[in-house]
C-alpha cells in the first residue's frame, strides 16, 4: 500500500489547518489512507489503533511528509483507553 497522500485537487488546500483529526484503525488500510488525506489538508493527526507497529509506521509516513502526527495505542472497546486517546488529542 502506498503511504503517499492522495492528490485530491477538488478540495481547497489546507482545509483542515488548525484542526485535529482522530483516526481510529489508522495503522493500515482505509484508516491509514484517511490519516494521509487529513494530513494533506493540514490537520494534526492522532493515530489510534491497537497495532503499535502499524500505527508508528503511519506516524512516520506522516511526519516524513511534514505533518504533525501522534500515535496513541487504543482499544476503542475500552472506555478508559478511549478517554486517554481523546485527552491526548
Amino acid at each position: 500500500m502506498s503511504t503517499r497522500a492522495p492528490d485530491n485537487t477538488s478540495l481547497p488546500p489546507m482545509l483542515l489547518k488548525d484542526r485535529v483529526a482522530i483516526i481510529t484503525g489508522a495503522a493500515s488500510g482505509m484508516g491509514r489512507a484517511a490519516a494521509l488525506l487529513m494530513a494533506s489538508h493540514g490537520a494534526r493527526v492522532l493515530i489510534a489503533d491497537i497495532d503499535e507497529g502499524g500505527g508508528n509506521q503511519t506516524v512516520e509516513a506522516l511526519q516524513t511528509s511534514g505533518a504533525d502526527a501522534l500515535f496513541v495505542k487504543t482499544d476503542v472497546s475500552d472506555a478508559r483507553e478511549t478517554r486517554a486517546m481523546a485527552q491526548a488529542a
